[in-house]
């Protein structure tokens, strides 16, 4: 999530604002083809991975009509995927924003606070999400209990829906046993941080803010290499660190240049955007762009 703060930002201000440019390179997931930059949902729900007061910041300024105004604005530079949570609010603001005429592809977050796992799958059927993934946190919570089998439940209840079903984790060792014991998963969902180093409970779920959390840049190039060993389609997320890697746009930048370069071809990054002070889907929509040249550009060189 970018939050370096520039003079004259803001919702539909600053580059892109103007003509709508091309859309962005996809990549397939089931029957979808999902841009490779996707809006995350995280600080649609206040939960900044900072601290109380970003938390407080993030649902002042997101009211339903400024999520809508930013999934718009993704719109506008070619981002067609939102990967949201399936909670009430936002499936709420989903119907609104299709209703307005807002045309994205949704990848669905499982929300525990929901209760059944059916249940929540049922209510969330009827907004058509393209996928459905398995919440990381909760992932990591079955696998560090070794309850394999409730894990493989779960998402065997997600396979009956029909679409592609999706594991989250913050842990590369999660990757390795689901691969290893064919867990069902087609698609992963995968932190480049992991923050299940310590026992937490989402602060999306609980509604209060996580300190200290583990974001260590050692981290990083565990999760890409672990991203790389696996064929089936990755979504990378936390590549900007919760604004850890936000300090200036050339760190942002930065970011992006290492997320695409050690990603593979077929896999997408997942990005939380704040546009309060700056128009962040324009900026993060174009640095996708220039990444993806890059890494193409460097593949093609190197044989």
């Amino acid at each position: 999530m970018d939050m370096e703060k520039v003079p004259g930002g803001g919702p539909g201000s600053g580059p892109g604002s103007g003509s709508m440019p091309p859309a962005l390179p996809t990549v397939r997931l089931g029957t979808a083809e999902v841009s490779r930059l996707i809006i995350g949902g995280n600080p649609f729900s206040g939960n900044s991975h900072v601290n109380g007061e970003m938390d407080r910041e993030m649902i002042d300024y997101f009211t339903l009509a400024n999520i809508k105004h930013t999934l718009f604005r993704c719109m506008e530079n070619g981002i067609n995927t939102m990967l949201l949570r399936m909670d009430e609010h936002i499936m709420r603001m989903i119907h609104e924003f299709r209703a307005e005429g807002g045309r994205m592809h949704w990848i669905a977050q499982t929300a525990p606070e929901m209760g059944s796992l059916e249940g929540n799958i049922a209510r969330a059927m009827r907004l058509k999400p393209v996928a459905i993934y398995h919440h990381g946190t909760i992932t990591d919570h079955y696998y560090k209990r070794q309850e394999f089998g409730e894990l493989r439940r779960r998402l065997e209840i997600i396979r009956k829906t029909g679409l592609p079903v999706g594991l989250g984790t913050h842990m590369p060792e999660v990757v390795r046993y689901a691969e290893e014991n064919g867990l069902g998963a087609d698609f992963y969902m995968l932190s480049v941080y992991n923050l299940s180093r310590a026992d937490r409970v989402s602060s999306a779920v609980t509604g209060i803010a996580n300190s200290n959390e583990p974001f260590f840049e050692e981290d990083i190039p565990v999760m890409y290499q672990t991203l790389r060993s696996v064929d089936k389609p990755c979504l990378a997320f936390k590549i900007l660190g919760s604004t850890r890697r936000c300090s200036t746009q050339e760190a942002v930048r930065a970011a992006f240049d290492e997320a695409f370069a050690s990603i593979k071809p077929t896999d997408a990054v997942v990005v939380g955007m704040f546009p309060r002070d700056l128009d962040q889907p324009a900026l993060n929509s174009r640095y996708t762009r220039e990444a993806i040249q890059k890494a193409a550009d460097s593949r093609h060189a190197s044989g």
